[in-house]
């Protein structure tokens, strides 16, 4: 589709904004700061990028080796920590408060990414590998025994969403919250990779009361795995992928549109700036810039 990847991405040029981290994930535009705010997960810090200046500064160290990021409906900052396993909220003054860090009374593994629905639930996948090694948070076991993906209610009670996924990942809502998508990176480990674990996408429905039902691999990625992703205000999504150093990009019918190259192991994505047109990157050592043609939501 190449007439629908030109207009997406017309100008298929990276502007490397920031060097130097060990690996850079969880991108997340706060418009009030006109600022991105990002993980270096194996450094054990946050940092945050000023549009207006072009100034790179630490956001939070330690960081807990925090992951993913997202805003909820009130522009809060929520953070998947691995090291302490839970999914916070920093509040406007600044202070911590835990959204969730057990599950019928046993730790989560490493909360990894994280979504809010309009309704106020926290939507998070919980991965082991802040667990497998000491690089991106404490090797230890697994209390829960499984990699499950969760909701948190606005009475702050836990659920189990999905509990068929060997390593969930990624995770993203459609634009009109119709459908979720979880990306299941089972075929990565610390310095491996097996094609025969899982490798793709999953989209589910999602009806009024944040049931999921009509389960579908929405697509596979070849020849390597599916880690963050973003949508944009047409549905279509963009799913980071490390082992390819690419962003492979899918209309919301299934249909592949094409990748955008990236010069490193990409982790993550996200939407920003002041028209929302903007591409924000991270990829291990790098926080990259992507102009396009379209808007996130």
């Amino acid at each position: 589709m190449p007439d629908k990847f030109s207009k997406l991405i017309p100008n298929n040029s990276l502007v490397k904004l920031y060097s130097g981290t060990l690996w850079a994930e969880g991108p997340v535009w706060i418009n009030s700061l006109s600022s991105l705010i990002w993980s270096d997960v194996r450094s054990n810090k946050m940092l945050i990028y000023n549009s207006n200046n072009g100034s790179v500064s630490t956001f939070r160290e330690p960081s807990s080796f925090n992951n993913g990021n997202c805003l909820d409906n009130e522009q809060m900052l929520i953070s998947c920590q691995h090291e302490n396993r839970r999914v916070v909220r920093q509040e406007s003054d600044g202070t911590i408060s835990v959204i969730a860090d057990k599950f019928e009374g046993k730790l989560f593994n490493s909360p990894n990414d994280v979504a809010v629905k309009s309704d106020g639930s926290v939507w998070f996948t919980d991965p082991p590998y802040g667990i497998l090694t000491n690089e991106e948070g404490k090797k230890s076991k697994s209390e829960i025994g499984g990699n499950h993906v969760y909701r948190v209610d606005k009475n702050g009670s836990v659920l189990r969403v999905l509990d068929n996924f060997d390593k969930p990942n990624g995770i993203v809502f459609s634009p009109n919250e119709k459908y979720l998508y979880v990306a299941d990176s089972g075929a990565a480990e610390p310095g491996n990779i097996d094609f025969n674990k899982p490798h793709h996408v999953k989209r589910y429905n999602v009806d009024i009361n944040g049931n999921l039902s009509n389960e579908i691999i929405f697509c596979e990625i070849e020849e390597g795995f599916p880690d963050g992703m973003s949508v944009d205000i047409d549905g279509n999504l963009f799913i980071c992928d490390p082992h390819g150093h690419r962003i492979h990009i899918y209309e919301s019918s299934g249909d592949f549109i094409g990748n955008i190259n990236i010069p490193e192991r990409v982790a993550n994505c996200t939407f920003g700036g002041e028209n929302n047109s903007l591409l924000y990157i991270t990829a291990s050592t790098s926080l990259y810039l992507l102009e396009t043609g379209t808007k996130g939501i």
